[in-house]
């Protein structure tokens, strides 16, 4: 019998070019100066999660979401874990990129297109990210790209901790430098780059491809901010914030600010700590919390507490 208990995951830490230090602010041990990417809860195959306690410590989150599907309120057989969230630390700007859809995604190999979103987690005075284009048509955006004049097109958002970005697949959109995000999205690993600095990768020695032709395909033409609404819910000692509540997945703001009675009401529910501390308290049996920490409620576990001074950004498949 499988017990009702939290699994607490150790992130897969990416280097990137473009990639920093700051994921030491957040519990890390890097493997270098150029750690990009902590893909915090994670079953794809390019960098998946592991399970650091009870009795799947040391197991991916992708074996146990294939063996113990009744943890997360069962699924098919082939059926992937819809969801990846990843801290990531824009060092550098990275690529002009696109995302495919999911019809798009299948026809290259991923079992999900990517959708996406950026909770902003700190930001230098200057950051800003790239989102969306003042393209009207086709044409105007496919002249801009292969004329080298890229930049005549892009919008370019001043971005602080604490805004957040819903990013549906399709949106031209790129984080710059000095932005720490926490990004929750469709479970692939498919990115399509219109442009990237001209920069030379020093793992390689050489330009890093482009992928114009497909970004082109699936880039929307014209741009259209997506609309989403956000609601503010109260209970004892804490606050919770939905931030979005789209096609594949919702992402919530938690603020806790001491002992707080919460129920999970979804088939399972990811939560990251990104400021403060506390712990968390399921079947009268407790665990500490601190920034950076990421575990997933099973479907079992229905209520629990939250307790002390934190802030928790948390999402579900839809």
């Amino acid at each position: 019998m499988v017990a009702a208990a939290p699994l607490f995951l150790k992130a897969a830490l990416h280097e990137k070019m473009w990639g920093g230090t700051k994921l030491r602010e957040y519990g890390f041990k890097l493997p270098s100066e150029r750690t990009g990417e902590a893909w915090i809860v994670s079953a794809h195959p390019h960098g998946p999660s592991t399970v650091t306690n009870g009795q799947f410590a040391g197991q991916t989150l992708g074996n146990v979401w294939q063996d113990h599907p009744e943890l997360f309120g069962g699924h098919p057989v082939d059926e992937a874990f819809p969801l990846l969230v990843k801290i990531l630390d824009a060092n550098r700007d990275l690529s002009i990129q696109v995302h495919p859809d999911d019809q798009y995604a299948k026809q290259h190999g991923e079992k999900y297109g990517k959708t996406e979103s950026w909770y902003i987690l700190s930001a230098t005075s200057d950051a800003k990210l790239y989102y969306g284009h003042t393209a009207k048509t086709e044409q105007e955006l496919r002249d801009a790209v292969t004329s080298g004049h890229i930049d005549r097109i892009l919008r370019t958002v001043p971005v602080k901790a604490g805004d957040f970005y819903y990013v549906p697949s399709g949106t031209l959109h790129a984080l710059g430098t000095g932005i720490v995000a926490l990004e929750t999205q469709q479970s692939s690993d498919l990115t399509f780059r219109f442009y990237d600095f001209d920069r030379v990768d020093p793992a390689t020695g050489k330009k890093r491809e482009l992928q114009v032709k497909d970004a082109l395909a699936v880039t929307n033409v014209p741009h259209r901010d997506p609309q989403i609404k956000q609601e503010v819910t109260r209970i004892a000692h804490a606050t919770m914030t939905q931030l979005v509540n789209a096609t594949y997945f919702a992402v919530e703001k938690v603020v806790v600010n001491s002992a707080a009675v919460l129920t999970q009401e979804h088939r399972y529910l990811i939560q990251t700590v990104v400021a403060g501390q506390g712990s968390l308290t399921v079947n009268q049996r407790q665990y500490r919390l601190t920034k950076g920490v990421s575990y997933i409620l099973p479907n079992q576990i229905q209520d629990y507490e939250l307790n002390g001074q934190m802030i928790l950004i948390e999402s579900w498949a839809k």
